[in-house]
């Protein structure tokens, strides 16, 4: 793979680049959500990946202008909640998100999860190709969509709904690959992001780990940060530590040998988060 640094974009399919890294503020305090934010910028991070269902969007749009970097060097993402699916229901929920973060637009707007059965799906992604077309959101994708959600919506695209799936978010790590999800959006030019990508620090201390950690002299995170970036993925770890939001970020200087890749392909479906991807048939 190409060298990678903290600045390293990939481009989307609408031509805007998204950075390789992102920082997550799934879970993050409100009293917090805006510090660490700002930390992150300050050590380089470039890519904020926030949803309206976490109820700190507002922080971390404060963070944005707090950082005193130009709005066009940082990538913002918001998420339509699987409450507010449907066509008026997630209109309502983009102008909340865009009065909310108001920083003129958000650059990734993903449906969060394929609830609600089909129409409200393709309503929902109707209300944000509106937005969209409008100048209010820059590129479209989803979140743990299964492949027969991701099927479905591609027909509807085709047949003159409009908008591109630029970006698939799922919970993704070694111990929940989604190969064939991944090898989907990636058929079709997407990127694919990785949250959860820690497994929320719940396999730390696997020998797997540990043996690559201390080969590297790297952490276990680190290990699992690069595992992703190698990849191709977009990871998005989250922390509220200064110390560890920089960690995350110092995987730029080593690389995960095939031998080292292969140890970390293992026969394993586990998930520490919800699983809409399986658990949402229709």
């Amino acid at each position: 793979m190409a060298d990678l640094s903290l600045q390293s974009t990939y481009k989307l399919k609408t031509g805007y680049e998204i950075p390789v890294l992102g920082f997550g503020v799934y879970q993050t305090p409100l009293d917090v959500t805006e510090k660490v934010t700002v930390k992150a910028l300050e050590l380089g991070y470039r890519h904020i990946d926030c949803a309206k269902v976490y109820e700190n969007e507002k922080e971390s749009a404060s963070a944005i202008r707090t950082s005193g970097l130009d709005r066009s060097k940082i990538f913002y993402t918001s998420k339509v909640p699987r409450t507010c699916m449907g066509y008026e229901k997630a209109k309502k929920a983009i102008e909340e998100s865009l009065a909310a973060v108001d920083i003129g637009y958000i650059d990734l707007m993903l449906v969060h999860a394929p609830h609600g059965g089909t129409e409200a799906r393709l309503g929902t992604w109707r209300a944000l190709v509106e937005a969209q077309k409008a100048g209010k959101i820059r590129s479209l994708g989803v979140s743990n969509f299964g492949i027969h959600h991701l099927e479905e919506l591609e027909a509807y695209i085709k047949s003159g709904a409009g908008g591109e799936i630029s970006v698939g978010q799922y919970e993704i790590h070694p111990w929940c690959p989604r190969e064939d999800i991944a090898e989907w959006l990636k058929k079709r030019n997407a990127v694919v992001e990785a949250y959860s990508p820690l497994v929320q620090a719940t396999r730390m201390k696997e020998s797997v780990l540990q043996d690559l950690a201390q080969k590297h002299g790297k952490t276990p995170a680190q290990i699992l940060v690069r595992w992703s970036l190698q990849k191709g993925y977009v990871p998005l770890p989250k922390s509220v530590t200064d110390s560890r939001i920089q960690e995350n970020a110092q995987v730029f200087d080593f690389a995960l040998s095939e031998e080292d890749m292969a140890s970390l392909k293992l026969d394993s479906y586990a998930p520490v988060c919800w699983d809409p991807v399986r658990e949402i048939k229709l």
